[in-house]
């Protein structure tokens, strides 16, 4: 398994692919700042972040996708996944494998925005507590994205047709958050609560304030390897259709 998961990382780091997805992030993530420095009020900066990743996390949604879209789909397009198929290693631990690797990508573009915070905090104050519940919900909140993209692209063999999918299974995220927020869902008590639990936003949205919540964090461990489990059931059917 790890010796798929270093070829996995490798395989972003030795194409421009890594790097200007993380160049996209890291410009998103900037203008962010910048625009946050320029609303504050006084000759301090003092801000908690959270505005930033909530801004930063409705863009990179459009990127996930492009990280995922190769995990599967293109290995099944070139027909190299024969190679894994049919290799003594469980799907599972190739699921798990590819999921690391997108993962560690994902968690090296957030470590590269790590600057900001810094030069907020030689020049001016940062909420530390905030900053790292933000972080970690953030990474979180990607983890999720990350596991449903690489579900999308198990059931193509067309990494754009894998993308397009991806974008449009978290835009449906992103749409269930907002409408359990409409007076329609809240009129109807039962059905605000189960679409409330169920809501990424509103999980994310104690993490940006620096409040910690093991259920929080149980809840994104969750949703991530329950659709990781999806995957690996995709998976696994081509491969025994496979013979």
């Amino acid at each position: 398994m790890f010796s798929l998961y270093k070829k996995e990382v490798q395989s972003y780091f030795l194409s421009p692919f890594a790097y200007v997805i993380s160049g996209l992030f890291l410009l998103v993530f900037s203008l962010s700042f910048v625009y946050e420095i320029s609303q504050a009020n006084s000759s301090v900066i003092r801000f908690s972040f959270s505005n930033i990743f909530y801004n930063n996390f409705f863009y990179f949604i459009f990127m996930i996708p492009l990280l995922t879209m190769r995990t599967f789909a293109e290995e099944r397009k070139a027909h190299t996944e024969t190679l894994w198929l049919s290799a003594p290693i469980t799907i599972p631990q190739v699921v798990f494998a590819k999921f690391l690797g997108v993962a560690t990508v994902y968690l090296m573009m957030m470590l590269l925005s790590l600057f900001f915070p810094l030069v907020a905090l030689i020049k001016g104050s940062v909420i530390v507590s905030s900053l790292i519940c933000g972080y970690l919900g953030f990474f979180l909140w990607g983890l999720v994205c990350i596991a449903i993209g690489m579900m999308m692209s198990a059931l193509t063999d067309n990494p754009i047709i894998a993308a397009v999918l991806g974008e449009a299974a978290m835009i449906l995220v992103l749409f269930l958050d907002n409408f359990t927020n409409t007076g329609l869902v809240k009129s109807i008590p039962f059905l605000a609560k189960i679409l409330t639990w169920f809501s990424t936003e509103a999980r994310f949205s104690g993490f940006s304030q620096g409040l910690f919540s093991i259920a929080d964090l149980v809840f994104f461990l969750s949703i991530t390897l329950v659709v990781l489990v999806w995957t690996i059931i995709i998976v696994e059917k081509r491969r025994w259709s496979r013979g």
